[in-house]
């Protein structure tokens, strides 16, 4: 748990680039269904260019999460989950923001309708 915390101001910088790439492709998308019908014969364009570069970084920002052994389970609630051994068992420690500690957990297969308090 105190690794997990640890973690959280790092995490919470990762959370703030993946939100930035999310809203970027988000509001390049309308624009993008018009292109996309059009990409067989010209290639896609400039807006097309645009949304594939930021969905490479939203992956790059998400797989340094990943990287930091962290499971990045809801990205629009922030939701963050830390493998954990538990009373011998592998559980999670669930933490979303804007929550200033981990302080749940919950079972593999509980998800966040399971989260209990540590």
């Amino acid at each position: 748990m105190e690794e997990a915390n640890e973690l959280l101001p790092t995490l919470r910088r990762n959370l703030q680039e993946v939100y930035r790439h999310r809203d970027a492709m988000r509001e390049k998308a309308p624009e993008l269904e018009p292109i996309l019908k059009a990409v067989i014969t010209n290639g896609g364009g400039h807006v097309g260019s645009e949304y594939g570069v930021e969905a490479y970084r939203l992956f790059l920002a998400v797989d340094r999460i990943r990287e930091l052994g962290v499971l990045l389970k809801d990205l629009d609630a922030g939701l963050l989950d830390f493998p954990h051994e538990r009373n011998g068992r592998v559980v999670f420690l669930c933490w979303q923001e804007p929550e200033e500690r981990v302080a749940y957990w919950h079972e593999l297969e509980a998800g966040y309708q399971g989260r209990q308090p540590l």
